[in-house]
């Protein structure tokens, strides 16, 4: 039987103090897309920066098999890419530039990128509809412009487990669909494994397989969309008032009015 593409057993996270993630037991099969809701502060993003390596604590993350810890940092860059919600934008890098940055774990030390590095960036700058972008000073572009570069270099970087930490928050409802659709795609061409953090709950059930809701650090319910996505979860965890309508592929998740 092959291993889970991520493992997390019991994980704790403390930050500044105050216990972020109290508990979390996590499992996502290889060629899976799991998706993490919950409100502000309910511990999504660390989760993610803990799955991704950037964070540690009393507990057990394992990426296929392997303990996270005893990966060296070049080799967990060829298994996770991770995209965050405010990357650093290196002052006066061009897009292609930034999209080969993702090519770093297989350039040798001391050495330059290959013939092979440059064509997997210019193609996934292609693939995102960024081609007349490559000499375009990444800081010149829109905020949905930026997202879908910082998307390029996770896709460049040719990882199986891609961490997507809100990747449609900067984007209209158009480029939502287009950066989702793409994902979707090259992870049934790829066997990518996809683990991603989301406020948009209809759009969440639309592409994940399952979702997982967290609240107060820990797991409040996991499974199919149409298991998690209740007007009694959401309006317990989340405080508000919706109606959930079923949708060709998901619950469809509607605000309303307080009567």
């Amino acid at each position: 039987m092959n291993a889970p593409a991520v493992r997390v057993h019991d994980l704790r996270v403390t930050l500044g103090g105050t216990p972020v993630l109290a508990g979390v037991d996590l499992t996502v099969a290889a060629g899976e897309w799991v998706t993490v809701i919950g409100p502000n502060g309910a511990g999504k993003s660390t989760l993610l920066r803990a799955v991704g390596g950037l964070l540690t604590g009393p507990g057990e993350v394992t990426l296929f098999g392997t303990p996270i810890g005893s990966l060296r940092r070049r080799d967990r860059a060829r298994v996770v890419a991770t995209v965050a919600q405010s990357p650093v934008v290196p002052i006066g890098m061009s897009v292609f530039d930034y999209a080969l940055l993702g090519r770093t774990p297989y350039i040798p030390p001391l050495g330059r990128e290959s013939a092979a590095d440059l064509a997997a960036a210019h193609e996934v700058l292609d693939r995102l509809d960024l081609g007349p972008f490559a000499h375009r000073e990444l800081a010149t572009l829109s905020g949905g412009e930026r997202q879908r570069v910082f998307l390029a270099r996770a896709l460049a970087q040719g990882a199986t487990l891609l961490l997507l930490d809100e990747p449609t928050s900067a984007l209209d409802i158009g480029h939502q669909q287009e950066v989702l659709e793409l994902v979707d795609q090259l992870r049934r061409e790829h066997g990518l494994t996809v683990l991603a953090t989301m406020h948009d709950l209809s759009i969440a059930g639309e592409y994940a397989d399952r979702l997982v809701l967290l609240a107060d650090g820990r797991v409040a319910a996991a499974g199919p969309p149409e298991e998690v996505l209740t007007e009694e979860l959401l309006a317990r965890h989340y405080r508000a008032h919706i109606r959930v309508i079923p949708g060709d592929h998901g619950p469809l998740v509607v605000p309303v009015r307080p009567t």
